[in-house]
């Protein structure tokens, strides 16, 4: 591996600590991310003489506390350090005060920091947006393309959010107990999100980016001892569990998308699965279902199935249009299409979806489905022109490589082979 690449994953494993000590230091946004990142100019410049420090997270946050320190002396010309109210807890990066949450010694700066940025001053999207780039260090461009919006856009929604907070006079401490049940949903999402953008890597970016999905489960976990009760919590965190539990089976070795029916279900993570699965039978017993209890329940009957024609698809159809109900969405109608198409038949899915070719004019996976289903029909032309619409949206080189293979095999096989 380059000086570069393992530098890379190591501050990006790091940034979430280094950021959330650094922001409980200096209680602004701005100063804590810019702190940070002069961090990580100089870590650029030791690391590889010197090696990677035994805590890379301790050493960028000394570093950058460091530097913004030295920024404030060079700015007020050699004046006396701010009040300890401006710069707070500099002699003592593990405060008992700070770190405690419900009289109990429980520490996590990132946790903290995550309802920081899920305040209810701003709005839902611009909690999640702001934690993404916060906490996760997600670029603008990631996070738009979560929200399906323009860069510029989320730039603006993200710029926003920091200046509510500043103008809010927001306290970066923990929340007490109420105010943190009340901010639970967007710290939920925030995860939720950031898993799938590690999630969705391509086979190229699994190594650099599987860290988010780690990451992410490890945020549910705080969040289930946190909130131990709480039936969504189990929800989420089961079904990031199922999902993470297949990621070695995703790809194949040429980087080619093996679509789950055709995965070596050996390479599914056995403990995950059922840390997972323990998860969400306990969460249907509390009889709240919720949106991510749902979808676990949904990623539970997969993992449950020993093999593909063991799934029990009527149930998962039953399950998203709950969902439906819940949360409704084109992308959920989307997915509950593919199950209707296994219960029902191409043509009922089709049928399905084709009130949401307005709204999913810009979404790879409406195209790959459409293809998917004119095939089975043997409508050649029209699948061969879905497919090709589903090459120009695609996100990642993989993506389009499992189209061309439908359309490889579109000129390879004779009418009525599909």
């Amino acid at each position: 591996m380059s000086d570069l690449a393992w530098i890379e994953q190591a501050m990006t494993a790091a940034r979430p600590q280094a950021v959330g000590a650094l922001l409980r230091y200096f209680r602004d946004l701005d100063t804590a991310e810019e702190a940070f990142q002069n961090a990580c100019l100089r870590a650029l410049k030791a690391w590889p003489e010197n090696g990677p420090p035994r805590d890379p997270a301790a050493w960028l946050i000394m570093v950058g506390r460091n530097a913004a320190i030295d920024q404030v002396r060079r700015q007020s010309r050699q004046a006396p350090l701010p009040a300890e109210d401006q710069i707070s807890d500099l002699d003592d990066v593990e405060s008992p005060l700070a770190e405690r949450l419900d009289g109990a010694h429980y520490r996590d700066d990132i946790l903290r920091l995550l309802f920081i940025c899920c305040h209810p001053d701003l709005p839902p999207t611009q909690q999640i947006a702001l934690a993404l780039r916060i906490v996760s260090g997600l670029s603008v461009r990631q996070i738009a393309r979560a929200f399906l919006v323009s860069e510029s856009a989320m730039e603006q929604r993200i710029t926003r959010a920091k200046g509510r907070i500043a103008r809010a006079d927001v306290p970066f401490e923990a929340p007490g107990a109420v105010e943190r049940s009340e901010r639970l949903a967007g710290v939920a999402a925030m995860v939720y999100l950031v898993f799938n953008e590690g999630y969705s890597a391509g086979p190229g970016e699994v190594a650099a980016r599987s860290p988010l999905c780690e990451e992410a489960i490890r945020l549910a976990r705080l969040l289930l001892r946190l909130f131990q009760a709480e039936p969504e919590v189990m929800g989420l965190t089961a079904l990031l569990l199922i999902q993470h539990a297949r990621s070695a089976a995703r790809y194949d070795a040429e980087g080619e998308i093996i679509l789950m029916e055709d995965q070596d279900r050996s390479l599914w993570n056995p403990g995950m699965i059922a840390e997972g699965l323990a998860l969400i039978d306990k969460a249907m017993r509390h009889r709240r279902p919720g949106p991510y209890q749902i979808q676990a329940a949904i990623a539970a009957l997969h993992a449950r199935a020993a093999t593909p024609s063991q799934t029990d698809w009527p149930q998962i159809d039953r399950l998203y249009a709950h969902l439906e109900i819940l949360t409704p969405s084109p992308v959920i109608t989307l997915n509950r299409a593919v199950a209707v198409s296994r219960v029902a038949g191409a043509q009922a899915a089709l049928d399905m979806i084709a009130p949401l070719a307005e709204r999913l004019a810009g979404y790879f996976h409406f195209f790959g489905v459409k293809g998917a289903f004119l095939l089975q029909l043997d409508r050649r032309d029209e699948a061969r022109e879905a497919f090709g619409r589903a090459i120009a949206l695609a996100n990642t080189p993989a993506e389009a490589a499992h189209i061309r293979l439908h359309l490889d095999r579109l000129q390879q096989d004779g009418p009525g082979a599909a």
